[in-house]
């Protein structure tokens, strides 16, 4: 199934927007469990079977794993996740961004070894450096485009004077109109838009009216859930035309430190699922 006719459907199903990230960190894992590394993929699965009704999709963050030695685990997580939910798309966070054969490794390493349904990249080097992911029909590329950091202005929001965009524009808005248009071709673009600038939302999704956004920010990085649902998520006689995937980690994962993590981790869910939902039937689009 091609990745964003899988986030429609998982958007159905379990009528959420909400997408769990899962960034474990061993310092904060819970009892006797905590600062043990070879407790990585018990922790995230103990969260996936918690919550795999409630979510758009899982977006496991390489880096947490790999500095830890855990790849073998994030393999088994992700495996994991395709058993108990496999209407539920996988998105690996890894921001890769190289050009030509190292780029095609690093689509082997997404899609074949850890069996990705997406991955996030940087597009910084071009096109080619997007190209070999788009070699794997129905996999998702997702562009970082506007971030959610407050350091992402110093290039994302520069604005551009010569031919090789249309003048005025920003850097983040022309990423936005080559996802949409020249770069997306065959279907399997979106891009990363941070729910920490609301009106940067709204500008992407003028730009790029069809493409899903995957958006971190609420929760721990203070994100407004209602703000970016009217910003970015659009449907047109009650079907989604533009998804959202909201993504939530800290505030999910460690809800509670003690051995009720996981039904904590449900109940925060939830209501995050919640205020998302509240927001879309009451919101911009619905």
């Amino acid at each position: 199934m091609i990745f964003t006719d899988a986030l429609r459907q998982a958007e159905r199903r379990n009528d959420s927007l909400l997408c769990v990230g899962l960034d474990p960190e061993p310092a904060r894992f819970p009892g006797s469990w905590k600062d043990d590394a070879a407790r990585i993929f018990d922790f995230c699965a103990s969260i996936v079977d918690a919550t795999h009704d409630l979510v758009i999709a899982f977006k496991p963050q390489i880096a947490y794993f790999a500095a830890h030695r855990a790849e073998d685990q994030l393999e088994r997580l992700i495996a994991h996740i395709h058993r108990v939910a496999p209407e539920v798309p996988v998105i690996l966070d890894a921001k890769r961004g190289d050009i030509g054969s190292t780029a095609e490794q690093y689509a082997r390493e997404a899609f074949e070894r850890y069996q990705a349904d997406a991955v996030t990249l940087s597009p910084f080097m071009g096109y080619d450096s997007i190209e070999p992911y788009l070699r794997y029909a129905g996999k998702g590329a997702i562009l970082l485009c506007r971030t959610s950091n407050p350091g992402g202005a110093d290039l994302q929001a520069l604005t551009l004077a010569g031919a090789s965009g249309r003048p005025g524009d920003t850097v983040f808005e022309h990423i936005a109109r080559l996802a949409q248009g020249e770069w997306n071709r065959g279907g399997q673009l979106a891009l990363v838009v941070g729910a920490t600038y609301p009106a940067e939302i709204e500008r992407v999704r003028a730009i790029a009216p069809t493409l899903p956004l995957l958006i971190p920010g609420i929760g721990a990085q203070g994100g407004d859930a209602a703000a970016t649902v009217r910003a970015g998520w659009r449907a047109q006689g009650g079907r989604t035309v533009a998804p959202i995937i909201v993504s939530s980690s800290r505030a999910v994962l460690y809800a509670s430190r003690g051995d009720n993590f996981a039904a904590a981790a449900r109940q925060a869910a939830l209501a995050t699922r919640f205020e998302l939902n509240q927001a879309r039937r009451g919101g911009s689009g619905a």
